[in-house]
């Protein structure tokens, strides 16, 4: 280790026992991470980031390999680098019932920073999270950014040589996350900070100085992003095709050999080729060649370990009109004299894919839940299928399948008696019952694991378990409120893989995400801020809102970003 390296790991190994199950979580990992610069840690759900973090910062002891951290050995004496480092992990741990300012103090005294240094401390770090006005106000009612934000100040109190960030952006609004950036950025750049920092947003690699490429415990690859998506060179292209609905386009492409990989963007799909394979020659389909960035190079790298999945749920053909089943007019919430929701209105066809956008705390997850008639609006009409909620709410669940942020799952039952729990709840008996529980074992993959405990598999096992639970009694409206949040690349393709073709059936699905790519596969969205509606259209149209000169061809999130600033600075 050299005095320009912050991190040094070598032949690191670590295992874990799951039952009777020995899972290698890190198999001779070798990584360096140099002084004064962010290293992004990226892989899939599962591929030992956390493990990593955790190895590092002292908690956790290796089964075999060298940890160096800022030249001291982490192996040995854990303590002294503990004392160097600032680590944040997934989950980080306020004290909801505690004020911005009273967690800033526990976490002074947690780690010993002296009272006469504390006021300018505090000053400094409200100041660069932009939380000043918000020091009486209990952790527990911040916004998913705000609290982040707030995490990321208690981790700062004594300032760190070397900062750990697990996955610090995760089901964050992209407003916020760009927040969050700026301030890792200023560290870095201001106080000569390193950072080590993992995330599953691909587009966060392009960020930071070098990768560190992880999956299943092993480095498939360390370098600068530009590195990785330079051997890509030549294989990337954009398709467009007049008249056809882009997701008709990309289900298209990516059932072809030559296609690697597939997915939405602009008006049109971005390919991802297999080497030495040229864009197929169909008809109407216009070709154009594109710069690589580092979401082609994971795909492809990933892919040679496991080919990203393409999956249709096997329904016979359906035709069906574009008649209206969710309606939704002048509909309020209130929480005593809090306004989650205030006086939206929009309707969604059959078969439509209907995305609600907002910051954190917009009131997204409360429009779902009134919508599913698990909560009763304070003011306004709601019809689902014909049927108002305020009326019949269980008549109108019956036709509706949810899938919750956080998957609404069992976590201490085991996978088949979840399929089963669910598959009895909604009423199935019979041969019927039986017919679906091995459509969803075969559907989504679910057999080699089916008597495993749920809590014990990997995040993306369990995506796929809640959303079989969700689709058990073939319902016609899926509601989705961020199922895709935390989920690695590749998981999140087959997901949308899934509700392009239950789109295509007939399928009505309302769905809530961060994730602005996912936004693209949105026949229409309303973007949503404080309650309220601030536009309703298709992607196509919002995106066209924030063009400028200088950006004349804006991405979802130019245009996220731009409707949420616009209103701010109005208010």
């Amino acid at each position: 280790m050299n005095k320009q390296t912050a991190l040094h790991v070598g032949n690191l190994e670590k295992h874990f026992r799951a039952g009777r199950r020995l899972i290698k979580a890190l198999d001779k990992v070798n990584l360096d991470a140099q002084c004064g610069c962010i290293t992004g840690l990226i892989g899939p759900d599962g591929a030992g980031k956390t493990t990593l973090m955790r190895l590092v910062a002292g908690l956790l002891r290796p089964d075999a390999g060298q940890i160096q951290v800022l030249g001291v050995d982490a192996v040995l004496d854990p303590l002294a680098i503990q004392s160097k480092i600032g680590y944040m992990p997934q989950r980080f741990g306020l004290y909801e019932d505690l004020t911005v300012a009273e967690n800033l103090a526990l976490y002074a005294d947690l780690q010993g920073l002296p009272p006469a240094e504390r006021p300018a401390r505090y000053a400094e770090l409200l100041h660069l999270t932009a939380l000043e006005r918000f020091t009486k106000r209990l952790a527990g009612h911040l916004s998913g950014g705000m609290k982040q934000k707030l995490g990321l100040a208690c981790t700062l109190v004594r300032p760190p040589k070397l900062l750990l960030l697990d996955e610090p952006t995760v089901g964050v609004d992209p407003l916020s996350r760009q927040e969050l950036w700026q301030i890792i950025k200023g560290l870095v750049a201001e106080e000569g900070m390193s950072v080590l920092l993992s995330t599953t947003y691909l587009n966060e690699a392009e960020r930071c100085a070098q990768v560190v490429l992880l999956y299943q415990g092993q480095v498939l690859g360390q370098g600068t992003p530009q590195e990785f998506s330079q051997r890509f060179q030549g294989r990337v292209w954009y398709a467009e095709q007049p008249g056809v609905l882009r997701r008709r386009l990309q289900d298209g492409l990516i059932r072809r050999e030559e296609v690697l990989d597939a997915v939405l963007e602009g008006e049109g799909v971005r390919a991802l080729l297999a080497d030495k394979a040229s864009p197929p020659n169909l008809k109407g389909i216009l070709w154009s060649p594109m710069e690589p960035r580092f979401e082609d190079a994971f795909v492809a790298i990933l892919a040679q370990q496991r080919r990203p999945t393409h999956t249709s749920i096997e329904r016979a053909p359906v035709t069906f009109k574009k008649e209206t089943v969710i309606v939704a007019s002048n509909v309020s919430r209130r929480f005593g004299d809090f306004w989650a929701v205030r006086h939206i209105s929009f309707a969604v066809k059959k078969g439509e894919i209907f995305g609600l956008l907002g910051a954190n705390g917009a009131g997204k997850s409360t429009t779902f839940r009134m919508l599913c008639g698990l909560l009763p609006p304070s003011e306004g009409q709601l019809a689902v299928n014909g049927v108002d909620l305020r009326k019949a709410p269980a008549k109108a669940r019956a036709r509706i399948g949810y899938m919750a942020q956080r998957f609404s799952l069992y976590g201490h039952l085991g996978v088949m008696d979840n399929l089963r729990f669910f598959a009895r709840t909604y009423g199935l008996k019979g041969m019927r019952y039986k017919q679906r529980l091995d459509w969803a074992l075969d559907e989504f993959d679910l057999r080699t694991a089916a008597d495993a405990i749920a809590d014990d598999q990997p995040l993306g096992y369990k995506q796929r378990l809640a959303m079989a639970c969700a689709l058990m009694h073939e319902p016609a409206i899926l509601f989705l409120d961020e199922p895709t949040s935390g989920v690695d690349p590749l998981e999140r393709r087959a997901f949308w893989s899934r509700i392009n073709a239950l789109a295509e059936e007939g399928v009505t699905i309302m769905v809530t995400t961060h994730f602005m790519q996912e936004a693209e596969y949105c026949d229409r969205l309303a973007i949503m801020a404080q309650g309220r509606i601030l536009a309703i259209d298709t992607p196509a149209a919002i995106r066209a809102r924030a063009a400028t000169p200088d950006n004349p061809r804006p991405k979802m999130e130019d245009a996220f970003i731009t409707l949420i600033q616009k209103m701010e600075r109005a208010a």
